[in-house]
């Protein structure tokens, strides 16, 4: 190779190499922002004023044995009250159970179990998921019901899709946001 050659050589990479770079960026920003936020809810029920989940077994989360058959009463998203409600298979005494839902879930040869917490997620984006309400229902179809973006997406999308949730106005877990500063 000629010195005229390599000095074309050398001048188409010395552009080329910053131009892929530069557009490696573009793109990449691009896939931040054109992710589709949750349209709002429209399936599903609740908040209910006293929900009463009846006849599960507790997986409490803290390394004991489950326990069960319980009742879990659930007031304004809250979890008010664990009743044991009898032994396994032994026949429930109505005496102990909870009393006034305002809805009912039948979960009796079902385990009950607490909502699983992930502290490092994305939302996504084109390509990979375009779309917040299929990653949203992914986690919480897993048991993922508190999440913690670092950062879901672009940060008035993100903040916006937090105050959603928190609002019961989409289908998401609870979502907390972090964004580095810039």
């Amino acid at each position: 190779m000629n010195n005229q050659n390599k000095g074309s050589a050398m001048k188409t990479t010395k552009y080329f190499i910053p131009f892929l770079l530069i557009t490696v960026m573009v793109l990449s920003a691009q896939n931040r922002r054109t992710i589709e936020p949750a349209p709002d809810r429209s399936e599903g029920e609740g908040p209910h004023q006293r929900l009463i989940i009846r006849g599960g077994t507790l997986i409490d989360g803290t390394g004991a044995p489950p326990r069960g058959p319980v009742d879990i009463v659930v007031e304004g998203n809250k979890i008010t009250r664990v009743a044991s409600v009898g032994t396994p298979f032994i026949e429930i005494n109505d005496e102990r159970r909870p009393k006034d839902a305002t809805y009912e879930i039948d979960a009796h040869g079902m385990y009950i179990m607490p909502g699983l917490i992930d502290l490092h997620v994305h939302t996504g984006g084109v390509p990979k998921a375009p779309e917040a309400e299929y990653v949203y229902k992914l986690w919480l179809g897993h048991g993922i019901t508190t999440v913690r973006g670092v950062p879901f997406t672009n940060f008035d999308l993100s903040l916006s899709e937090k105050e959603r949730s928190a609002k019961n106005e989409i289908t998401a877990p609870r979502m907390f946001s972090y964004h580095r500063p810039g």
